[in-house]
């Protein structure tokens, strides 16, 4: 028993350790560039703020120069302009982080000479060493210097690439050393040795500090060992002293180098690089080796929501993380509408699998298309190649369902994959191309008759973009037709469209539709479906353009696995998302049947399919910490949410539910938020509030396939 205890201890040191080690990174990533940034901008207001004055009183800089601080080699008007220029000039590049090793320099020269010429102040001397930190370290991410500073770095410019290369080995060469001098020269000062008060701050820090927090914090930031905690400690004291005795703002500035020292840290001359080293050395993983370690081979078959959120919870951990998907992007479905009618491109939902995990060196990215599992051998199945694996998860959502009827896919295509929004997209804009230059009435008409089979989500969402395209987004662009009296039809077998919502928010959302002249047909079941038209409840219409949101069917992983699916596909898993009979296999989202909605069926939406991926991390960690699983999966819905058109959508939240602008508005936070990456949510709240303002989707283009070809085919 106790050797177990040792062995669980054990893994949950190194657990924590490396959730210890993930969560530093990412502070260092997010809070390092507001501080430097906060430091660069407190001197360089101070700086400019001096040359201000001394603008408006010329006399006054004059009399500075020629009495206070003269400089031997220099007059006194030309020491002025110098000072002047420097202080105008200088701050203003250093705020905004551009050429800021050269525009450090002169103001820290400027500050050494005030300290030594004029008065020695220990605002001065803190002034001196942190522009110094910026003369030999740069300016960090928020600054115009690492934006430009890798495209200059590979142009063709003259001597630019070659200033960059030599700043690079001057901060390789010096930046040891200057850690070391700066930590020894705090931890003097801290340490109440005795130092001439021009070189070392007094009053601005041990002064303030009681003598055992100075003497420890000063014996610790000079031996760089817990640095980067003592750092803080220091200046909260420091911050906090400073209110209480209402010292002068010399204070301020020594809190501010020791931001500064927190973001440059202690260098590798000290005991914290000694140690995060080793720690990092027993942590880091063994590129997949098996027989180097004994962590476990985690297999995710699938990016979407549910295979990334697992794959996000676990890459921290002491396991082996393949992810494998046949594209090489995750994609954020619910918007691939926006991108089949023209309001957003492929790139402002979609983001590389591979530059989410960069910097997780345990998560392994393979772009294959999975063709089975060996559930005996433990190996997924990749055409000729395999994978071994100890813990499967599979996460591979779900593709059109045409009940029976697959010869429909090829004239009703549906949303699933960018490749299906943009073939949408082609065969929608198509459509008004081949109206355009229809030869007679009928054909016309024919062209400009838009069916959407499907009165879910998909299906609503759909048609209102359709209706709001030909309405408005086309409006004056053509010559021999009108797009306004485009025939968009709505197909729902249901007796209301959105039927998952409650009763008066989906009346609501079919009188939005018929706003905008949307012809909603419920109750009504599709007979057939080809190039020149469709029959609903033994009607047939002369419609050229339908598409597909009616049904969804899960991928063939009960197959792989040898299990009995559901009606839908679905592989029938246990309370902890896992296969009976197979204790390692997970299974998770769209591919899933799990009553764990309070005994009623999950729902096949991204949030269902996150909160799956979370929750299968959290039991495999708890088999890495020899700890009882968690208790069992249980679905948590947040709400449902849909779109119809222009400032038109419904929201239900169960005792709350909302309906128009609110919800609307709601919904497009709900959705900006879910987009990974920062690029991606400016990018479609820029396309959305130009949409917005001006009635125009500016991305209407009919690409990746001959136009004449494509509808020549469906006519």
């Amino acid at each position: 028993m106790p050797a177990i205890n040792a062995v669980a201890l054990l893994a949950r040191v190194r657990i924590s350790l490396r959730l210890w080690f993930a969560a530093y990174r990412a502070y260092k990533r997010v809070y390092h560039p507001f501080v430097d940034l906060g430091v660069r901008l407190s001197v360089a207001q101070a700086f400019f703020h001096s040359g201000i004055i001394k603008a408006l009183d010329w006399s006054d800089a004059l009399y500075l120069a020629r009495y206070e601080y003269p400089v031997s080699w220099m007059s006194p008007e030309h020491a002025a302009a110098l000072g002047l220029g420097i202080e105008l000039v200088c701050p203003v590049l250093l705020a905004l982080g551009l050429f800021t090793r050269l525009a450090a320099a002169p103001m820290a020269i400027l500050a050494i000479v005030i300290q030594t010429n004029y008065h020695a102040l220990d605002t001065n001397l803190l002034w001196a060493v942190i522009l110094f930190s910026y003369v030999v370290f740069g300016a960090r991410a928020l600054s115009l210097d690492a934006l430009i500073t890798p495209g200059l770095a590979d142009s063709p410019l003259p001597l630019v690439p070659g200033l960059i290369t030599a700043t690079q080995r001057f901060t390789a060469r010096t930046g040891p050393a200057f850690q070391l001098v700066l930590r020894l020269w705090l931890g003097w000062t801290l340490l109440r040795l005795p130092a001439p008060p021009a070189a070392f701050p007094e009053a601005s820090a041990h002064a303030l500090l009681p003598a055992s927090m100075s003497v420890i914090g000063g014996a610790m930031l000079g031996l760089g060992l817990g640095a980067t905690i003592v750092n803080k400690l220091l200046g909260a004291a420091v911050f906090g002293m400073q209110m209480m005795a209402s010292q002068d703002s010399a204070a301020i500035w020594m809190i501010l180098l020791l931001a500064r020292f927190g973001v440059i840290g202690a260098g590798p001359w000290s005991f914290d690089s000694l140690i995060y080293a080793r720690l990092v050395q027993w942590l880091k993983p063994s590129h997949g080796t098996r027989d180097a370690d004994d962590w476990p081979r985690v297999v995710i078959i699938g990016a979407g929501f549910g295979g990334m959120a697992c794959a996000a919870k676990l890459r921290h951990l002491p396991v082996h993380v393949t992810l494998i998907d046949r594209h090489n992007y995750h994609l954020f479905q619910p918007l691939l509408y926006q991108v089949a009618t023209a309001g957003l491109s492929p790139s402002d939902i979609a983001s590389p699998i591979r530059s989410q995990f960069r910097d997780d060196p345990s998560v392994r990215v393979i772009m294959q298309t999975v063709t089975g599992v060996d559930t005996e051998r433990r190996a997924v199945q990749m055409g000729d190649q395999e994978l071994p694996y100890d813990l499967l998860v599979i996460a591979t959502g779900s593709s059109h369902s045409y009940f029976g009827r697959e010869e429909w896919a090829k004239v009703a295509p549906g949303l699933k994959r960018v490749d299906d929004a943009t073939a949408v997209r082609a065969k929608l804009l198509g459509a008004f191309e081949r109206a355009e230059n229809a030869a007679d009435e009928a054909e016309r008409e024919a062209w400009l008759t838009f069916v959407v089979v499907g009165g879910g989500p998909t299906g609503v969402e759909l048609a209102g973009a359709i209706a709001e395209l030909a309405r408005f987004g086309l409006q004056d662009e053509f010559r021999n037709i009108d797009p306004t009296l485009a025939r968009i039809i709505l197909v729902q077998s249901a007796q209301r469209v959105l039927p998952s919502f409650p009763e008066p928010l989906s009346f609501r959302a079919q009188r939005s539709l018929e706003k905008l002249k949307v012809e909603v047909r419920v109750g009504s079941r599709v007979q057939e479906v080809n190039g020149l038209g469709v029959t609903i409840d033994g009607q047939t219409l002369s419609a050229r353009t339908v598409f597909w949101a009616a049904g969804v069917v899960a991928s063939p992983a009960a197959r792989w696995l040898g299990t009995q699916p559901d009606q839908s596909g679905r592989v029938s898993v246990d309370d902890f998302l896992r296969v009976p009979g197979h204790p390692e296999i997970f299974v998770i989202g769209d591919t899933a049947a799990s009553n764990s909605w309070q005994g009623r069926p999950v729902p096949g939406l991204a949030p269902a399919a996150k909160q799956g991926g979370e929750y299968v991390a959290s039991v495999i960690r708890s088999q890495l910490e020899l700890r009882p699983p968690p208790p069992a999966f249980a679905y948590r819905h947040h709400g449902s949410l849909a779109t119809i058109g222009r400032s038109a959508a419904v929201a239900d939240f169960g005792h709350l539910k909302l309906w128009g602008a609110p919800a609307w508005w709601l919904w497009g936070a709900v959705h900006v938020l879910f987009l990974s990456g920062a690029r991606n949510r400016l990018s479609v709240v820029t396309a959305w509030v130009w949409a917005y303002l001006t009635f125009r989707n500016g991305i209407r283009l009919i690409t990746g396939q001959d136009t004449a070809a494509t509808n020549a085919s469906v006519g």
